[in-house]
């Protein structure tokens, strides 16, 4: 079965790396159109995975992203609109040049191929990624979870019939409509057909891919989010911040995980924290100069706080805990920071210019922020339509990966009858 979607997807992808860009964007408009027209059979689908994601005790985390409703799926509609008004990128010319032989060259930008894409949970992905393959000239095959078969069949019948009806092979967006695992392995063994897999899901998920595929593998998507908070930063600023970064989704991952507090403003910041982000019903894992600063909290307060334990700092939270920790200068800030994170997205809060130029030089991540949020790392964020993945390596990719990142390029040289001498 695999290996015959293989070969499907391979020429769909080559007749989709010569569609138009008219074309491409009138099956995205359509789309986008047609996710809202059929709502009631994709909501009730996923309907029915999230009761059974609850009968199957799935964590709130993952419950919370498996989850659509109106107001999402509006959203990702939205990101498909978003999608069709950015530049296409196929075709598109760059680092052009004369050689002192009069040979003319450049690169020229052309689709990855056929990618793979493994995920859980987030049926969302679904339709960004089909979106972003379209528009960049790529087929995909999908593999989501288990817990989200219902509602991905209901998204991809419709995705594959707005293909067709313009003129698109369906064939581009193919999904592996069963939760047989064996599955997952065999996809990553079809290198002769699949150019490129990406994971989304937890680190099983990547080091499984890893260790046991025969494509090229793009990891991302996991992690352990700091926010540092300077001496000199603004302690009345940084609160909304800081709240915004842990609470506004805290089961995605460039939510905060851990926030470090320079140790001359923890005794006055850091009970302002509990007491602010309590109210919305964080609690925290605070190391002994950080718990020791609560001290001056009433109980109930207090209690709201526990002492780290040895895995905390290296604990994605994906749920409204937070570490806090007390460090004493920039650089014990930066050297836990490089140690625990998973090089996905960590912010300075500083009104010092040089401590925010080391950040940023210093920090070995796939975003670094000064003074705001860790939310923003989100293709749609950073004016990407969507992203198909958030890439913390090195290869090719890193961060949020849009329409640009789906493609590579090729050279193109072009003489007058030149033969090398």
């Amino acid at each position: 079965m695999l290996i015959d979607m293989g070969k499907r997807a391979r020429q769909a992808a080559q007749t989709l790396a010569l569609a138009g860009t008219s074309q491409k964007n009138a099956a995205l408009t359509s789309l986008a159109e047609q996710l809202l027209e059929q709502s009631a059979p994709i909501l009730t689908a996923n309907a029915q995975d999230v009761a059974e994601g609850r009968q199957a005790s799935l964590t709130e985390a993952l419950l919370d992203r498996l989850t659509l409703d109106p107001a999402r799926l509006a959203g990702i509609a939205s990101e498909l609109r978003q999608t069709v008004s950015l530049p296409d990128p196929v075709g598109e010319k760059f680092d052009e040049t004369i050689l002192p032989n009069g040979l003319k060259l450049h690169k020229q930008r052309v689709p990855l191929g056929v990618i793979g894409v493994i995920y859980e949970s987030r049926p969302n992905v679904t339709v960004d990624v089909a979106g972003l393959a379209l528009k960049s000239g790529n087929a995909v095959i999908l593999r989501g979870g288990s817990e989200t078969l219902r509602t991905n069949r209901a998204l991809v019948a419709v995705i594959r019939a707005t293909l067709e009806r313009h003129g698109l092979s369906p064939d581009a967006v193919q999904f592996i409509d069963s939760p047989d695992r064996a599955l997952v392995l065999e996809l990553l063994k079809l290198h002769e057909y699949v150019d490129i897999i990406i994971p989304r899901g937890g680190a099983g998920l990547h080091s499984f891919c890893r260790e046991n595929s025969q494509i090229p593998v793009i990891t991302g998507g996991i992690g352990i989010c700091h926010i540092f908070v300077d001496e000199s930063a603004n302690l009345e600023a940084a609160l909304p911040v800081i709240h915004n970064a842990k609470t506004q989704r805290p089961s995605v991952c460039n939510a905060l995980d851990t926030l470090l507090v320079h140790r001359m403003v923890a005794a006055d910041f850091l009970p302002r924290v509990v007491a602010y982000l309590g109210e919305a019903g964080v609690t925290f894992r605070a190391d002994p100069a950080a718990y020791a600063c609560l001290d001056r909290l009433d109980a109930t307060l207090k209690a709201l706080a526990s002492p780290a334990g040895p895995e905390d700092f290296d604990t994605e939270w994906m749920s409204l805990v937070l570490g806090l920790k007390v460090v004493d200068n920039l650089d014990e800030a930066i050297a836990h920071t490089n140690a625990h994170s998973l090089g996905h997205s960590d912010s300075i809060l500083t009104a010092d210019s040089g401590h925010a130029a080391r950040w940023v030089n210093e920090v070995d991540s796939a975003a670094v922020y000064v003074n705001a949020s860790t939310r923003f790392t989100d293709g749609n964020q950073f004016g990407l339509g969507a992203e198909v993945a958030i890439s913390t390596q090195r290869l090719h990719a890193r961060g949020p990966m849009g329409l640009r990142e789906l493609t590579i390029y090729k050279w193109v040289v072009i003489g007058d009858y030149h033969v090398r001498p």
